[in-house]
């Protein structure tokens, strides 16, 4: 195959992939009218349509799809072997994109961020702070930080943070207005306040267990919100009853402003985990970053 011809190909996939000639071309950094005469002249060159194009999007024809599935794999494969070969220099270095949650960017993957960037200076990490549940593979990210429950089952995961817990609480002076609670049953009888969940747009549903007995409860309130740190401040306000995992409110219930209750029916669950696909050959900075993490405690 000749150079510009694995080029055409580089320069469809990235079309097939990004739906756009527009973020194609910002991906490969390189003009639109340039893509869009590279692809016409792949096209020419095999004799068969490959991109559906209209005013409003791109989308691979059959031939196009059969194309791109067969094109991805040997890309991969490709990009491993340089990795491989990278690995030979020995010095941890390239770019490392991450997406996690605000309270884990914070708390645990910064301290160890800024110490590896001191000690290798070739090296650069990206963090992505969503509270959405990410396809780090559809979104190209080399790794995710999630609790350990919500990790798919086909990714390697690493713990890199102690056991956490759900919490009940609320303010003392919602507590002087109502009683406390005494099961989950009860919050039929209390304002709680809803977490409306950011990657599926529903309400989170508070989760109990005891004796090995799982319990999803549906509470009902007078206030929703998708902000944590918005909920909190209701919580605070006495407004209701707020359902968190509980390293988002330990020093508030150290100090008294927010009451824990229904403890015994939250036992502890996964903390949070590295997530990321297999990888035959990582590469120097993400086995570096990896181990930097790992939880020990």
């Amino acid at each position: 195959m000749r150079r510009e011809e694995y080029g055409d190909l580089v320069a469809f996939l990235s079309v097939a992939e990004e739906r756009s000639f527009t973020r194609a071309a910002v991906r490969l950094g390189t003009s639109q009218s340039s893509l869009s005469h590279t692809v016409r002249r792949l096209e020419e060159r095999l004799g068969v349509r490959l991109l559906t194009r209209t005013t409003r999007n791109v989308s691979p024809t059959e031939a196009g799809g059969q194309l791109a599935a067969t094109l991805r794999p040997a890309f991969d494969d490709i990009d491993t072997r340089l990795d491989g070969l990278r690995n030979l220099r020995g010095t941890p270095s390239g770019t490392i994109r991450l997406t996690s949650g605000k309270y884990a960017a914070q708390m645990i993957l910064l301290p160890v961020v800024e110490r590896l960037l001191g000690e290798y200076p070739d090296l650069s990490i990206e963090i992505s702070v969503d509270q959405r549940l990410v396809d780090i593979v559809e979104e190209r990210f080399d790794a995710g930080v999630r609790l350990g429950e919500q990790v798919e089952k086909d990714m390697i995961a690493v713990r890199i943070g102690p056991d956490m817990s759900m919490a009940v609480v609320g303010s003392p002076a919602y507590f002087d207005r109502h009683p406390v609670p005494q099961t989950p049953y009860n919050l039929t009888e209390h304002n709680c306040i809803n977490l409306r969940l950011p990657t599926r747009g529903e309400f989170y549903p508070w989760e109990f267990e005891r004796d090995g007995h799982p319990l999803n409860v549906r509470v009902n309130g007078q206030f929703a919100c998708n902000d944590v740190d918005t909920l909190v401040e209701a919580a605070l306000a006495g407004v209701g009853l707020l359902c968190l995992p509980d390293y988002l409110l330990t020093q508030l219930t150290a100090e008294g402003r927010l009451i824990r209750v229904l403890e015994d029916w939250c036992p502890p669950l996964p903390g949070f985990h590295l997530y990321y696909p297999s990888r035959r050959q990582a590469p120097p900075g993400f086995q570096l970053l990896v181990e930097a993490l790992r939880y020990r405690g």
